[in-house]
């Protein structure tokens, strides 16, 4: 099912006939009346009605904010947060801190775990925060968004070593699910419920307004700025499990608020779903069994509507959509998480009488009880349990976890494939050595020697499925960035210069060692990124050898057990020459 030159890959004549077409003129008119650096007599009269129209609903600006801080390569350089510039060698995250932001409970529609119930199992299982992230709509919105406050305040007062953050999964207007969630607060509740019934699509009816989204995450910007929450961050969560997060999309949620949308997840949850048929559901991992549909953005090709290796085929291709953003030279992250609603092999279920109508009135199902049997059908495993998003913090505080995670000092691993991994890009040559490590951007002088530094410590201990993880390869993967390529077509999803560049054989390696690469002289812009395997499952990735010799292997629907399926990822470092 791999192409080498696959015909959806340039069908940019049909990318249009996503199901919510954007009117060109109707955008470039919405970017410029939101302009604020342009003085209102020189605006068009619907351009400035649109302006009216936009200080009305209070987002003027922040598209301007998004897009200056964008100029040049990554908007660290602009806020001095993240550059290496004078930055000595091996400074990097004080703490990493491992978690998970997709977490559902009693008060989905859908779920049925208490608070409690998540958290103890997430720290048991060796997580260190957490996201409850309950299905917005309109119950929700009403009631839940109320109602699940004083159980994680009670959660975070019994556990307190487990960062316990309050969110929700919104209903992107005209797209899929996200991660919304703020730092805790006296506000906390008042901001996710009215973001909720402002902005979320099922509580709006706006299944096809994507102007609704953008502002969204604008509004989410404003009640940092104005102080109501001390930080808000948006993810997108199964990108392309359904094939309605078209790529213009992504670059909106993305520019609205550089501060606010961060990332997507690189690898879904409902990874249980994968195990095989009698020990296990026999579907698809991630529930990623799906196929285009009539909103599905159609440039998107059939392989897309599954996982490779378990991760989102976004993420998992390499020079595909993930890399034609980073290849922006703008900071898009990725996670991993359970998104964990009913999990595999439990033994609870929802108390008798507790319903659909039941819910709708009270805004909860009822504790869930001892079910008398073990449940094999469920496609999700417990946080902590799988899937891992591991953070660099300066300390173990919510703002600062939060503050990692902006900063992409993030990477992401299956199984506990690997215990630890740390990623440091130095350069050294006239005026010192400089470093930086993951979401960082370097950078060197121009001319400077540039080397690539891995360290990795080998899992030893067994993971929850009872077995010692053996790590058998990494991967490098590099490409060149061109802050102009999204300007020339917002709907790309592949970048051409982008490939891996050197892979290692780690197998029967131990204990703690380093890799290195020589990355040659800084002359262009580029980043790195690294992926990791036990080697099980291969298979040349989707853009073919020249590309990625031996990518992850597309996911067999019925057949995809994760445990025989490992792999790590890390978020990107960049690499900026100058003077």
């Amino acid at each position: 099912m791999t192409h080498h030159e696959h015909p959806h890959l340039h069908d940019h004549d049909h990318a249009h006939a996503h199901a919510r077409d954007v009117d060109p003129e109707a955008v470039a008119a919405t970017r410029a009346a939101a302009d604020e650096t342009v003085p209102d007599r020189d605006l068009s009269p619907s351009e400035l009605s649109r302006r009216n129209l936009l200080r009305a609903a209070g987002i003027t600006g922040a598209v301007t904010a998004g897009i200056a801080g964008m100029s040049g390569v990554t908007p660290a350089m602009a806020e001095g947060t993240r550059s290496s510039r004078g930055r000595g060698p091996g400074r990097g995250p004080r703490v990493w801190l491992a978690g998970d932001h997709h977490i559902h409970t009693q008060h989905s529609s859908d779920g049925q775990y208490t608070v409690l119930d998540q958290a103890q199992h997430a720290a048991a299982y060796g997580l260190d925060w957490l996201v409850i992230t309950d299905h917005g709509g309109p119950t929700h919105a009403r009631l839940g968004v109320d109602l699940v406050n004083p159980d994680i305040v009670a959660a975070r007062q019994e556990l307190p070593g487990t960062l316990v953050f309050q969110g929700l999964e919104w209903n992107i207007p005209s797209a899929e699910h996200g991660t919304v969630f703020v730092a805790p607060g006296r506000h906390e509740v008042a901001v996710l419920k009215q973001f909720e019934n402002d902005y979320d699509g099922n509580v709006k009816g706006a299944a096809a307004n994507e102007a609704l989204a953008v502002a969204g995450i604008q509004w989410l910007g404003k009640q940092v700025d104005k102080r109501r929450v001390s930080d808000a961050l948006f993810l997108a969560n199964h990108p392309a499990r359904n094939g309605i997060d078209s790529p213009h999309e992504i670059r909106a949620w993305r520019d609205a608020d550089p501060r606010v949308a961060i990332g997507f997840e690189g690898a879904p949850g409902h990874q249980a779903a994968g195990l095989p048929a009698g020990y296990g559901p026999g579907s698809a991992r991630g529930f990623y069994g799906n196929a285009q549909r009539p909103d599905s953005f159609a440039a998107y090709p059939p392989e897309s509507y599954r996982t490779w290796g378990g991760f989102d085929w976004m993420t998992s291709t390499v020079g595909g959509l993930w890399d034609s953003l980073l290849a922006e030279g703008k900071p898009w992250s990725i996670s991993a998480n359970s998104d964990s609603h009913v999990n595999w092999s439990d033994t609870s279920k929802r108390p008798d009488g507790s319903t659909q109508a039941q819910f709708d009135a009270d805004g909860r199902y009822g504790d869930p009880v001892y079910g008398g049997r073990v449940n094999l059908t469920a496609g999700d495993f417990w946080p902590g349990f799988y899937s891992r998003t591991h953070v660099g913090a300066a300390s173990r505080g919510y703002v600062d976890v939060m503050r990692g995670m902006r900063d992409g000092r993030m990477w992401v691993d299956h199984g506990g494939l690997v215990k630890s991994v740390d990623v440091t890009v130095r350069s050294s040559g006239r005026g010192g050595t400089r470093s930086e490590t993951l979401g960082g951007t370097l950078q060197a002088r121009r001319g400077s020697r540039l080397e690539l530094v891995v360290r990795i410590t080998a899992q030893d201990v067994p993971n929850w499925a009872q077995f010692l993880p053996q790590l058998n390869r990494v991967d490098v993967v590099r490409g060149a960035v061109d802050p102009l390529s999204a300007a020339k077509d917002r709907d790309r999803f592949t970048a051409p210069d982008t490939k891996v560049v050197r892979q290692w054989d780690t197998s029967g390696r131990t204990g703690t060692y380093e890799l290195r690469y020589d990355l040659g002289v800084a002359e262009e812009p580029f980043y790195v990124r690294l992926r990791g395997t036990d080697g099980n499952r291969q298979q040349p990735g989707f853009l073919g050898t020249a590309v990625d010799p031996q990518g992850p292997a597309i996911d067999v629907v019925g057949s995809a057990d994760p445990w025989l399926d490992l792999w790590f990822y890390t978020n990107p470092i960049w690499v900026v020459p100058g003077r």
